[in-house]
């Protein structure tokens, strides 16, 4: 299941290793992440402020090769039916097996 709008924009926080030139910088990534090269230009790096629930502990999460990973529904909350263009659509409101207790 992929959802561009619900995955982690930024992960880390990892600590910087050296500044190379004037835009770029070599972090320290963990063993996990060792298929990606450990440059990165300012504009891909944030600066991290402490909030708990930004974390994600990489142990409780299995990542795929493309960085995706699974996650199992736990209840289905609502249900309708939508109407689009003569079709008609399925909409369901999920409660997932996550630590967030969001419905989606």
């Amino acid at each position: 299941m992929k959802s561009k709008k619900l995955t982690p924009r930024f992960i880390g926080p990892y600590q910087i290793l050296r500044k190379i030139g004037l835009v770029a910088y070599q972090i320290s990534l963990p063993p996990f992440l060792s298929n990606l090269h450990n440059v990165f230009h300012v504009t891909q790096l944030k600066k991290y402020i402490s909030d708990p629930s930004d974390v994600i502990i990489p142990n409780t999460v299995q990542l795929k090769d493309n960085f995706t990973y699974e996650t199992m529904p736990v209840q289905i909350t609502n249900r309708r039916i939508k109407q689009l263009r003569g079709k008609q659509i399925s909409l369901v409101k999920v409660i997932w097996n996550e630590d967030t207790g969001d419905a989606t």
